[in-house]
């Protein structure tokens, strides 16, 4: 079953159970992956969804920081449940073993020797660990490897 079907269903099964706080968040996320089709004239397949649920998350951890700094616990608890939903749709995520090991590989074959090589290294890692590791941890990572 593809990413986005099974989206739809976890929405049928939030309406059925009188879910509301699931199902506006999984109504948010088609309404997202809805609009990047329609912008984009294409039909996304599992990889681009990853890619939309991703860019929600980092919103949501954005507004979280920003609710929390602004003691706005109340808000911040909705941000942090829709952040829980979302990852229900990603990928096992990496360990940090797992990610150091896919770092090291990237660097040995890009030829990275310095910080001016990081874009090179992100370009490359980007795609081994799309939806199963936050790239703002990759990319401290990358630093404390290159600098």
């Amino acid at each position: 079953m593809s990413l986005k079907a099974q989206i739809s269903e976890d929405m049928k099964t939030a309406m059925r159970a009188k879910d509301s706080a699931r199902l506006g968040t999984i109504r948010l996320l088609q309404a997202a992956i809805k609009q990047r089709e329609v912008d984009e004239r294409i039909e996304l397949d599992d990889s681009n969804v990853i890619a939309v649920i991703e860019k929600m998350l980092k919103q949501r951890r954005d507004s979280i920081a920003a609710y929390e700094s602004a003691n706005r616990n109340d808000l911040a608890d909705v941000e942090k449940f829709e952040v829980s939903v979302l990852h229900t749709y990603l990928p096992q995520q990496l360990t940090e073993d797992e990610i150091k090991d896919i770092l090291e590989k990237v660097v040995v074959e890009t030829g990275a020797a310095g910080i001016k090589d990081m874009s090179k290294v992100m370009a490359a890692i980007k795609p081994l660990v799309a939806g199963r590791a936050d790239m703002g941890k990759i990319s401290g990572l990358i630093k404390t490897r290159l600098g």
